[in-house]
């Protein structure tokens, strides 16, 4: 079998390997995209990521004869802890090849760190803040993942069982076909659309320009914050997080995507954001923009015949009023408009029943679901 070594990530190009890994093990599988391999590094780099003001973490690499074999990281959320009355660790990005002498070494590692740190509980995969991915997939193996979503074979979940893991929550995805203009479900959103925008409490921001999206910014994180307080893991973002993933996911947005509603006050009452997919974009250039990564992503953005649903939120005293159905009807239009033909949701938890139920008029299939695990220390 050969010696096996745990070694902590603690150079740039071992972080540089550690990232690398899923692209590595997972080239020739048709499922797996990669994710921003940038975006990747900046995670893990403290002078990049402001989540480390809250957060202690740690990323080791499993080697074998001198070849790598698995990763796994390790984040303590002291945020997520005290918000959430919790002791736990988070394991993040785990990623091994199908021997049980790897993953126990990975996990055995983050664990005894956990009983350093004097937790009691370990869960995951998660990751800094709930914009991160999360869940490991336990259906949907033949489907092609996200860039924002992460892959693993089957195997994963074997081994979560044997080390001892079990469910503590899912996350479940969606993919959605347009809908024709001669489908009901087009004629009732357009007509309630309408009928709570002539009531005049609501309208839609000029989303034309990119420039646009400037003054709503921190609205819009502000409002990320408000309405999933109450979702699985999260604590509210800071300054610097929301100044981060703006930089992030705004150059994906095509203004026809982006639906930003307001009330007579020109507060943000509700918003819905969505890009053309670039899963293809991503996998041909293995997760790098340069030198020519770049070039595939912005072809992706102007013509595509598939989106992916980033996020949607509205204000916790409006989520019954209507406001959702001026977002959804105006994604709607714009996937007729751009000839697309179907667009698949981020993991949705299962248990958010306001969000799952919005699919129902749709044709929709709920195609992957990803699991959160966890286990006792004591």
């Amino acid at each position: 079998m050969g010696n096996l070594e745990i070694v902590e990530v603690k150079t740039r190009a071992q972080l540089r390997k550690f990232v690398t890994v899923p692209n590595v093990m997972y080239k020739d599988v048709e499922q797996f995209v990669p994710s921003f391999y940038g975006d990747d590094l900046a995670d893990w780099d403290p002078k990049k990521n402001p989540a480390f003001a809250y957060c202690d973490a740690r990323a080791f690499l499993a080697y074998r004869d001198g070849k790598i074999v698995g990763r796994i990281g390790a984040i303590l959320s002291h945020r997520s802890n005290e918000k959430w009355g919790t002791n736990r660790m988070r394991f993040s990005q785990p990623d091994f090849i199908d021997d049980p002498e790897v993953s126990d070494a990975l996990f055995e590692t983050v664990e005894n760190w956990a009983r350093e740190k004097g937790c009691t509980e370990i869960h995951g995969p998660l990751g800094f803040s709930d914009m991160d991915r999360e869940g490991m997939l336990v259906e949907g193996f033949d489907q092609r993942n996200m860039f924002i979503t992460y892959y693993n074979p089957p195997y994963y979940n074997e081994h979560m069982k044997r080390l001892g893991y079990q469910k503590d929550t899912d996350w479940i995805e969606y993919k959605i076909q347009v809908p024709k203009e001669t489908d009901p479900i087009y004629e009732k959103l357009s007509y309630i659309s309408e009928v709570v925008m002539k009531r005049g409490k609501h309208h839609k921001a000029d989303m034309r320009k990119r420039s646009n999206y400037k003054p709503y910014i921190t609205k819009f994180f502000e409002l990320v914050n408000v309405a999933y307080s109450e979702l699985y893991g999260t604590v509210d973002l800071l300054k610097e997080q929301i100044e981060k993933y703006a930089d992030k996911f705004i150059p994906l947005i095509n203004p026809d995507y982006c639906c930003l509603v307001l009330d007579e006050n020109d507060d943000l009452a509700g918003f819905g954001v969505c890009c053309p997919s670039v899963a293809d974009a991503m996998k041909k250039s293995n997760g790098k923009l340069f030198p020519f990564g770049w070039i595939r992503v912005l072809k992706a953005l102007r013509k595509n015949n598939a989106v992916d649903l980033l996020l949607i939120a509205v204000r916790p005293e409006l989520q019954s009023r209507g406001v959702n159905a001026i977002i959804m009807d105006h994604m709607m239009k714009s996937c007729i408009k751009n000839h697309i033909e179907y667009a698949e949701t981020g993991p949705q938890l299962e248990t958010n029943s306001k969000v799952l139920s919005q699919w129902k008029a749709f044709d929709a299939t709920q195609h992957k679901r990803r699991r959160c695990y966890i286990k006792s220390l004591d």
